[in-house]
């Protein structure tokens, strides 16, 4: 029979505990990805208002201190679970099916990033809906909401590569493509859309639709951007 992992808390440090980490330190869990598995549990159970360190300590089954010892207080811990939910977001969409025609790579991109937001709820919902604790209590939290939208910016300029578009130019644009892609995954996933009287068909080529006047709108826009550089 395998064994149950055990979390570690080392903030108590007695004796046996040591010796457990010794001798299973393969089966061990690190107490500070514990307490960010523990604090997506609660608030997917209960909300991110019942989140708590104390929560997650009984949740871990650990002293309600352990968790200080990396979480100095609750908002660096909603910080920290905040930042890994951008970074896993920003590994997806860098993880699309590139393609060397930037039409292309942006649709892949798009793909992405709907089937992240469809296959992550809880996530996603944290990332986009959720008050961010102070920024000081994870500077890192920052950086890497930064580079989801960097990802974006990077894809779109080479499709603006001969419009002599300026950097807020493409940046305009790139919110223009963020808003419909957000706005496609939260009305996909709202409770509403389970409600509407529409054709089976118009909800199964919503997406497709979408990312489709997106691109039309894209190509308009090179367009007149490339016409007002002659």
């Amino acid at each position: 029979m395998a064994r149950k992992a055990k979390i570690v808390d080392t903030t108590v440090g007695s004796a046996e505990e040591n010796l457990v980490a010794r001798a299973e330190p393969a089966a061990a869990l690190d107490l500070k990805d514990a307490c960010i598995e523990a604090a997506q549990a609660v608030i997917a159970e209960h909300g991110i208002e019942k989140l708590s360190l104390r929560d997650v300590a009984r949740r871990l089954n650990v002293s309600h201190q352990a968790p200080y010892k990396h979480y100095p207080s609750r908002d660096h811990l909603l910080a920290e679970v905040l930042r890994r939910c951008f970074r896993r977001f920003t590994l997806a969409l860098n993880g699309r099916n590139r393609s060397m025609e930037p039409i292309e790579d942006m649709r892949a991109l798009g793909a992405s990033y709907l089937n992240f937001a469809l296959q992550n709820p809880l996530e996603y919902r944290l990332m986009f809906g959720t008050p961010w604790p102070e920024v000081e209590a994870s500077p890192d939290l920052l950086v890497d909401s930064r580079h989801s939208f960097n990802v974006l910016r990077e894809a779109l300029t080479p499709l603006y590569a001969a419009t002599g578009a300026s950097a807020d130019e493409i940046d305009t644009d790139a919110m223009f493509v963020w808003s419909s892609m957000h706005g496609l995954a939260t009305i996909l996933q709202s409770q509403v859309m389970r409600h509407l009287d529409l054709n089976a068909d118009v909800m199964h080529n919503a997406a497709a639709n979408v990312m489709h006047m997106v691109d039309m709108a894209l190509m308009s826009r090179i367009q007149a951007l490339s016409a007002s550089k002659i």
